[in-house]
């Protein structure tokens, strides 16, 4: 069988991340995650604290930490955040462990050996009154291809181009300001990109099921020629370079980062050596399929500048099979921004509302063929209609009723009729549609299946109306009834992948539990009768409760809105 490889983004250490983070790497993947796990698919979910580079630096020094110790604070804050959002990682690591270190170093000297890495003496940014080289983001100025003069030196995050600092217009120094800079030689180690681009190409190629987001930024890059690149840079913070003449050199961050989700996965295996085994996942794997989920701005790391890593190796490590790239979440059109306190982070998200709310949210307006926007009013609309209104009223009033007429148990009477097929026969459709789209990772797709899942039962309890049949006749009543409680166990297996708590509270009132084994493959009529008559049940709190205009007005006030 074949066995599952998923890996997000690594989420950078400098800080919260916000929604636009979440729902661009770490919230779809886990998504595929439990889906396949739900499946009964063997998954390995890996993720990990991105913590070397220029930022991190930056981030300590204006908290007053040593750097290691703020690293080690902020990969527990992003841990405690993405268990509070319910992200299913099997291993969340640290691109600071050893593992990588270890791996960051093979790399670069299998490079080394096999010609695509060369020593190189270059002009750098260093800063008189800082009195040290500047690396990549120690240099901030205009970009000169779009005027964006916040850009840093590794990359304008207005137009995604890659820069280096020289490249700048005005530049200044990160660290104070200052603009008395002048350009030095260093000596720096350079990934012969050149040399592999044919390869890469070919690799790229190879891949004509990728999303036309993905596909296109490789070959765009591709046909505008790589560069060699330098991966190493002057600094202490990040993994040595272990090659005779580099002392006190690191690798670039961008170099080491994604060795770390093969690092991360060692690091997982170390816990439990004797049971895991991490090497079968990444070398010589051809079992394994390899999917990665990231926002457009890391495509280009991951499907050059990584696979060339891989590919000069000449080792037979595992390469991506399918990548899943996300365009950006904006807030009111503008980007979030934790230094104008502009949006909404996930450590605030968190103490406004359940984790489901956000997820459903995100996921049902995930920004897969475009740049998408969170307004409030957009949000409290989702989750009022799709989760209070559809889904939870149907739970709700399902279970209410049949306890006001038939007691704490699924009735007795009647039989399975043309409804019940017709409702059926509906429901398949939409589960293969549903089935399809998750397996694809089309998310919005998914999610509009699933909403429409949930609303084919409230369309079901309406034209079946057992408040008003009841009247005339029970046995009638009590059979749509069961079929309703039926579906309530259906919607918690088929929603449990988006909204885990939800769908746990939902089989809990059951008085069942959700196992790999559950997911809906079989008969959906037998489906609709499994739980028999006599079968109890509880009567639940609301489980999804709406957001008012007023709270609308306040969050848009704490967070900014379109003013």
């Amino acid at each position: 069988m074949t066995r599952h490889l998923i890996t997000s983004a690594l989420p950078y250490i400098n800080g919260v991340k916000h929604l636009g983070n979440l729902i661009g790497s770490m919230l779809p993947s886990d998504l595929y995650a439990r889906y396949l796990r739900a499946r009964g698919e063997e998954v390995l979910f890996i993720c990990a604290t991105d913590e070397h580079g220029t930022p991190a630096e930056l981030a300590a020094r204006e908290k007053g930490q040593d750097v290691a110790e703020f690293c080690a604070e902020q990969h527990q804050v992003q841990a405690d955040l993405g268990a509070a959002f319910d992200l299913s990682f099997d291993y969340f690591g640290r691109s600071s462990s050893p593992q990588n270190k270890e791996l960051t170093q093979h790399f670069g000297r299998k490079l080394l050996d096999n010609g695509f890495i060369e020593p190189r003496v270059t002009r750098q940014v260093y800063s008189i009154d800082d009195g040290r080289f500047l690396p990549d983001r120690y240099v901030e100025g205009t970009c000169p291809h779009c005027d964006y003069d916040r850009a840093r030196g590794d990359q304008c995050e207005n137009c995604t181009r890659l820069l280096d600092p020289t490249d700048l217009l005005n530049p200044r120094s990160a660290v104070s300001g200052s603009t008395n800079l002048e350009v030095r030689e260093s000596r720096h180690l350079f990934l012969l990109q050149s040399k592999l681009a044919d390869e890469i190409r070919v690799w790229v190629n190879r891949h004509q099921d990728w999303p036309v987001l993905v596909s296109s930024i490789a070959l765009k890059w591709l046909d505008e020629g790589l560069h060699d690149r330098g991966i190493t840079r002057d600094l202490s913070w990040g993994v040595p370079v272990d090659q005779q003449g580099m002392e006190g050199k690191v690798y670039y961050v961008w170099f080491d980062a994604p060795i770390e989700y093969i690092a991360a996965t060692k690091e997982w295996a170390d816990e439990d050596p004797d049971n895991r085994d991490w090497k079968s996942w990444w070398y010589e794997a051809e079992d394994v399929r390899y999917v990665q989920v990231m926002a457009k701005d890391n495509v280009p790391f991951h499907t050059v500048t990584f696979p060339g890593t891989i590919l000069g190796s000449r080792e037979p490590w595992k390469m991506v099979d399918y990548i899943k790239g996300f365009n950006w979440l904006n807030y009111y059109g503008g980007k979030f921004s934790t230094s104008q306190k502009r949006g909404i982070f996930m450590s605030d998200a968190i103490e406004l509302l359940p984790s489901d709310y956000w997820r459903y949210y995100l996921l049902a307006n995930a920004p897969e063929t475009s740049d998408a926007s969170f307004t409030w009013d957009g949000f409290a609309g989702t989750v009022n209609k799709d989760l209070a209104d559809i889904l939870g009223n149907f739970v709700n009033r399902t279970l209410k009723f049949c306890s006001s007429k038939f007691g704490e148990q699924l009735p007795e009477g009647g039989a399975i009729g043309a409804a019940e097929t017709a409702l059926a026969e509906a429901l398949q459709q939409r589960l293969t549609a549903y089935n399809t789209h998750m397996g694809d990772l089309q998310i919005r797709k998914a999610m509009q299946e699933l909403r429409a899942i949930w609303a084919l039962g409230n369309e079901y309890l309406t034209e079946a109306a057992p408040w008003t049949v009841f009247k005339t006749d029970p046995d009638a009543a009590a059979a749509s009834l069961r079929t309703a409680i039926n579906l309530i166990r259906i919607f918690a297996i088929l929603s449990a992948p988006v909204i885990p708590n939800a769908a746990a509270r939902m089989a809990s009132t059951l008085g069942i539990e959700l196992t790999a084994t559950d997911w809906v493959d079989g008969d959906i009529l037998e489906e609709l009768q499994r739980l028999e008559a006599g079968h109890g049940f509880e009567i639940p709190d609301v489980l999804f409760r709406k957001i008012s205009d007023d709270e609308v007005a306040a969050w848009e006030e704490r967070f900014g809105g379109s003013a």
